[in-house]
């Protein structure tokens, strides 16, 4: 190394001693050495300061002895593993307070890197020589790459702000070792070149990590992670230490097998590739792997927030309301990796807790009723019943007794109950889990609460299904409401007949009169029932409908019963519509009105066009009715003024009239008779192509 080369290194050394020392002053005025101890914190500030120490050692080196190029290794060795200390504690739940002074657990660490480093150099140095250390330099750099890049990519959006330049920082100090060691590795030595510019890189990534500390006054708390980080960043580790023993033992066995080494280690590396695929697709590895972060890296074992959001994904996944018991199931089941269970479940109109679904997990007809000693020692208690807790201790479930159909479920685990308010709605039988859980009382809570969303999510599909029902029960109610009606104007139609037949039983027009009656109202009542009985309204095709012969029609039938309705009708007035239906509404409107005038009172109706539409007026004189009537009252069924009336006729009408497109408006005054207009749709028998006017008898 050259003069200039020289003073290179001395000039990069030195700005990296003092960009780190700025940076460590910045990270002692936040006081994260005040108790309790920050230790996400205190591991950043150690890092800066053993970047410091190896900068100085590094120019001690350099312009005394080369004797301190071992303290400049063992501190450089240091700072990374302080640096990865500080990634690894972001995946630790309230890994950042520590309570108790700083001091009390500082010089325990301090004397086990002060002294485990530098002999783990001289051993390496020993064995292997410069190369081993190169190898171990690219071995802490990919660790610290890999952490990084697992911090930065599962960062929530509302922490990206805050790690950022820390990431970026970190990441271009680790990257340009990498390449700096892993050159000198394959090349057996390190480029100078890329040696003299990696004091420089490092002092260039200090403002990225003191922006960091700027952004944010506590910009340590705003940086989080999810537990699903730490599982594949476990994950990962695991599956490159696994990979890193297959290479070593392949390597050993290539040069010390002999002639054979070759296809032994051929031989291994895939027997090894196949053994980790298969190991990374055992759900009880990744369960029990799961427990252990659980367990021993966090301060609570569930991230609720992740559990919440998959919960509730899962209970709104199903295609089908069928499948929203199973997946109820299958969402409870999956919180505690259990691998089956099944769910009994109360209707409205049952006193059976029933198995409604399952999840891998044979069916069963067996039953539990209400007032059953299960159902009452859970509304009793609140419990989850861990079946396995049971049987080693029965004393303390009160010496309950479970139903015997329990025994043909020997996996069965835990009962978890759903409550809907105060009312048991049902219960899930979870089978045991992959790998050992400890059912403690978090667990026990998180299911309890799932459990309250699951009932509420349950009994709103069991409401929605009372609902349909109800509506199906209510448009047949309508039908039926509607036939009744038509039947008692037949009823009306024949009784007066039968009381004219004592009159006029000798006269043949009376008689021919009667049997057409009597046919057409055994023609109307078959098409009641099968308006009945299909729930839909009989003849249902709309063709043109010449309103003017059911206006004449109507007005000679009236004449027929002593009644006389003054008619004005326009010719040529269609309409689009069923002519049974039309016929029955504007009769029943001429019929209202003669109910409501005395004998010898007028009742008038007119057939014209209106605009674009054709317009049926049906009038009197008779006593009217009010205002407050009209607007809330009179278009509602079982609405009506009349003593036998049902309510029923002004109902249907308004109803088909709006199903047609038209309008119906009232004009009534008390004491001064009544109005109403029909507004049909008009029906153009020359523009329309294809359609002709109904064929009127």
């Amino acid at each position: 190394m050259n003069n200039s080369e020289n003073a290179l290194v001395y000039w990069g050394l030195s700005l990296a001693a003092g960009a780190y020392s700025l940076l460590s002053l910045r990270l002692l005025r936040q006081e994260y050495l005040r108790a309790p101890a920050n230790r996400i914190g205190v591991a950043m500030l150690a890092a800066a300061l053993l970047t410091v120490v190896w900068s100085v050692f590094s120019l001690l080196a350099l312009a005394v002895s080369a004797a301190w190029w071992l303290g400049a290794q063992s501190a450089d060795m240091l700072r990374y593993l302080c640096w990865g200390v500080f990634v690894a504690l972001f995946f630790k739940a309230n890994a950042a307070a520590v309570q108790g002074p700083w001091y009390r657990w500082l010089p325990g660490l301090a004397s086990a890197g002060l002294l485990g480093v530098p002999a783990l150099i001289v051993l390496v140095n020993v064995l292997a020589g410069a190369t081993g250390h190169m190898f171990l330099m690219v071995l802490l750099a990919l660790g610290g790459l890999v952490l990084v890049e697992q911090l930065f990519r599962n960062l929530p959006e509302d922490s990206l702000w805050s790690a950022k330049p820390v990431c970026l920082g970190l990441a271009g100090t680790f990257l340009f070792d990498l390449y700096l060691f892993s050159q000198g590795v394959l090349f057996q030595g390190v480029d100078p070149d890329a040696l003299t510019a990696r004091p420089f890189v490092h002092a260039l990534m200090v403002p990225l990590l003191l922006l960091a500390t700027t952004r944010h006054r506590n910009w340590i708390a705003k940086i989080r992670v999810s537990r699903k980080v730490v599982f594949h960043s476990a994950t990962l580790v695991l599956v490159g230490l696994y990979l890193l023993f297959i290479a070593g033992v392949g390597y050993y066995v290539r040069y010390f097998g002999g002639e054979w080494g070759g296809a032994l280690q051929l031989g291994l590396v895939f027997v090894g590739l196949v053994l980790a695929l298969a190991l990374a697709l055992s759900g009880s590895l990744r369960a029990k792997l799961r427990v252990f972060l659980g367990k021993h890296f966090f301060r609570y074992r569930f991230d609720y927030r992740e559990e919440w959001l998959k919960f509730t994904a899962t209970l709104s996944s199903q295609a089908h309301p069928q499948e929203a018991g199973q997946n109820v199931v299958k969402g409870l089941a999956d919180m505690l990796e259990s691998p089956a269970g099944a769910l009994w479940l109360l209707r409205p109109d049952d006193d059976q807790y029933r198995q409604v679904a399952r999840w891998n997990l044979a069916s069963t007809t067996q039953t539990v009723d209400r007032q059953a000693e299960l159902p009452m020692f859970m509304r009793s208690t609140g419990w989850v019943v861990n079946l396995e807790e049971f049987r080693a201790s029965p004393g303390r479930y009160r010496n309950l007794r479970l139903p015997e159909w329990l025994a043909e479920y020997p996996q069965a685990w835990l009962l978890v109950p759903l409550w809907q308010g105060k009312e048991l709605l049902g219960f899930v039988l979870l089978a045991s889990p992959r790998t050992l859980v400890d059912v403690n009382w978090e667990v026990t809570d998180l299911l309890k609460t799932a459990g309250r969303q699951a009932a509420s999510f349950l009994a709103q599909i069991q409401a929605t299904e009372a609902l349909l029902e109800s509506r199906k029960f209510e448009a047949f109610n309508r039908m039926s409401a509607f036939v009744v009606h038509d039947l008692k104007n037949i009823v009306a139609q024949l009784s007066l007949m039968v009381k004219n037949a004592k009159r006029l039983q000798d006269n043949p027009e009376f008689q021919a009169d009667m049997l057409m009656t009597v046919e057409n109202s055994l023609d109307r009542m078959r098409q009641l029932m099968l308006q009945l009985r299909g729930g839909t309204a009989s003849g249902d095709t709309s063709v043109g409908v010449d309103l003017c012969k059911i206006a004449e029609r109507l007005a000679a039938n009236a004449l027929c019963r002593g009644r006389t309705v003054q008619l004005e009708a326009s010719p040529q007035v269609f309409t689009r519509g069923q002519a049974d239906r039309l016929e029955r509404i504007i009769g029943h409107l001429v019929h209202n009105a003669f109910d409501a005038t005395d004998a010898d009172g007028r009742v008038w109706m007119k057939v014209d066009r209106f605009g674009s539409h054709a317009r049926i007026e049906v009038g009197d004189e008779g006593q009217g009715m009010t205002e407050e009537f009209v607007q809330t009252r009179l278009f509602k069924p079982f609405q009506t003024t009349k003593e036998a009336g049902m309510g029923i006729g002004t109902y249907e009408s308004f109803q088909y009239v709006q199903e047609l497109g038209g309008k119906v408006s009232v004009d009534s005054q008390v004491g001064k008779g009544t109005v109403v207009r029909l507004l049909l749709p008009l029906f153009e028998i020359g523009r329309d192509f294809g359609l002709h006017p109904q064929e009127e008898a």
